[in-house]
């Protein structure tokens, strides 16, 4: 029993090293904004279409990755995807201009697309099920510290280095990943020689188009889907590309002090993942939980809806207390999964796990085209309005989902 519970943890290990890598190459052009528009002469727009391209290739592929985590497995899936990850690091570190870092990028998002359902799935069959929300709640906990690493303390390292020698150690570690995923973890307990930890789970593999086709056709799955829309869309459009550049323009922070705010957001959703996912478990009320959480998270835009004007201090708390709020998105896997039979785990959670970089490319190009015009007609602050207005919309649309949520698979 101790060598499966020592064999499981460096499973798990392998999987959420790879699931922090992608957080980090998530949030990573928030802090880089400035260098990224001088190095390649681009607009808002651009920017945001440059950063976007990542969610957009996670978007088409993570239907696929769901159908290969329960067919070809997450240790295939992983090794694979973290070489290509350093191949797109290496791309974007050295690219010339633009469009060959677009390239870069979104050889770095089908790299890193295979890491979160990967993990999912090593939980799903490594772990028992009352530990599957917990479990859900530390990986993303260990995942926004890769986000909180690419906040403020990328923005100072950027300020003694140069972005393009991050992105090149980024390449060499994603490289040390796949080969340690390729050496080290395995799909099943069966593979090193233990017991299955769930009987009804068949080492056969699962028939993806029936099983798609039945986690399509289950309307409990969807109101699940458009909460990472809009939650986990508005979330990482805004900490992954535009709240260091508002706070710089509407607040006349420094980029250090933005990025600071972006850390403490980022670090709000870590410890929030944790207590959210032990709250879910404990009182066994996935969307109980998710409807407080999310509610209080669209109310939370409310501030600079309405342009407040706080000392230092209380705008930090208020970052803060965003990020705690933001994991109630979180318990959409946990819920799919249990609305879903159980070997179509992967495939479930790969659904309403697409709704999350959905939203994030559409709302992070969308806010950039909404700066751009309001720019051009010499309107800084009104432009900053309606791309807060489009990030809190989303939020409130994703409030009113949580209504729907709460059906399971009988």
């Amino acid at each position: 029993m101790i060598a499966f519970a020592q064999a499981r943890r460096i499973v798990f290990g392998l999987a959420l090293a790879s699931f922090v890598l992608s957080f980090f190459h998530r949030t990573a052009p928030a802090a880089i904004a400035g260098e990224l528009t001088r190095a390649f002469s681009i607009s808002g727009a651009v920017l945001g279409t440059l950063a976007a391209t990542y969610f957009y290739v996670y978007t088409v592929l993570q239907i696929p990755v769901g159908v290969l985590a329960d067919t070809l497995g997450p240790r295939k899936l992983l090794a694979g995807g973290s070489a290509i990850a350093a191949a797109g690091s290496l791309l974007f570190a050295l690219a010339p201009a633009w469009e060959i870092a677009a390239v870069g990028r979104t050889l770095v998002g089908i790299g890193v697309a295979v890491a979160f359902i990967s993990i999912l799935k090593v939980s799903a069959v490594w772990f028992e099920h009352e530990r599957f929300a917990t479990l859900n709640g530390v990986t993303m906990f260990a995942g926004n510290l890769g986000a909180v690493i690419a906040g403020a303390p990328l923005a100072w390292v950027v300020s003694m280095t140069s972005w393009r020698v991050v992105f090149v150690a980024l390449a060499v570690l994603s490289a040390a990943l796949a080969f340690g995923s390729w050496l080290r973890l395995r799909d099943r307990p069966e593979q090193l020689g233990y017991p299955p930890v769930h009987a009804l789970l068949p080492a056969a593999r699962v028939p993806w188009a029936r099983a798609l086709a039945s986690v399509l056709a289950n309307p409990a799955t969807w109101p699940a889907f458009f909460v990472n829309v809009g939650v986990g869309g508005s979330y990482l459009a805004f900490a992954g590309l535009w709240a260091v550049p508002y706070l710089q323009q509407v607040y006349g922070l420094s980029r250090v002090e933005a990025a600071q705010h972006a850390s403490l957001l980022l670090l709000g959703v870590a410890f929030g993942s944790v207590a959210i996912g032990v709250m879910s478990d404990r009182l066994r009320s996935r969307a109980g939980v998710m409807r407080v959480a999310v509610w209080l998270y669209a109310l939370s835009w409310a501030p600079w809806l309405l342009h407040a004007q706080w000392p230092l201090a209380a705008t930090l708390a208020w970052f803060l207390l965003m990020g705690l709020l933001i994991p109630g998105f979180t318990l959409s896997w946990t819920i799919a999964k249990e609305a879903n039979p159980p070997q179509y785990s992967g495939i479930a959670t790969s659904v309403v796990n697409l709704g999350i970089f959905l939203g994030t490319g559409i709302l992070q190009p969308w806010v950039g085209r909404v700066l751009d015009r309001g720019r051009a007609a010499g309107d800084a602050a009104a432009a900053w309005d309606g791309g807060i207005a489009l990030l809190a919309g989303a939020a409130a649309m994703s409030a009113v989902m949580t209504l729907f949520v709460g059906r399971r698979r009988e």
